[in-house]
């Protein structure tokens, strides 16, 4: 499950508030929301009843999703470092690590593939409509 996936299955109010902790909107366009704006937009009088969940297993699983998130977009960065330092130095240590990181690559995308044959071979619908 991702973390949008599990974001829409809770109540909205805590979707908003979760996205808003941690960023999570895709318009960038517009400057993330302040603390009133947010209680305003999801019509709360306080921040003490979102405090409160994330004291709940509910918030710690969306935390942990939101972690393994974070984890892939640090690996890629860690890799293409790691990747033109190879390149630009060549150096045994850069090299070698590289070489670390690929195995594990190998090694996720066979959880992967696992991931996508074991799905259901029903297009989702992602809302998009071809003109």
């Amino acid at each position: 499950m991702t973390l949008d996936e599990a974001l829409k299955q809770i109540n909205p109010k805590k979707e908003q508030y979760f996205r808003w902790k941690f960023d999570l909107y895709y318009d960038k366009r517009n400057p993330k929301k302040t603390e009133q704006q947010l209680m305003d937009y999801t019509e709360v009088k306080t921040m003490n009843s979102f405090i409160s969940w994330e004291k709940t297993p509910e918030y710690k699983a969306l935390l942990q999703l939101y972690l393994d998130y974070k984890a892939t977009q640090d690996f890629e960065e860690i890799y293409n470092l790691v990747s033109e330092r190879a390149k630009e130095k060549g150096e045994d240590k850069d090299v070698k690590l590289f070489l670390q990181l690929k195995k594990e690559i190998k090694e996720n995308n066979k959880i992967v593939k696992q991931i996508f044959n074991n799905s259901d071979d029903v297009a989702e619908d992602d809302g998009l409509e071809l003109e």
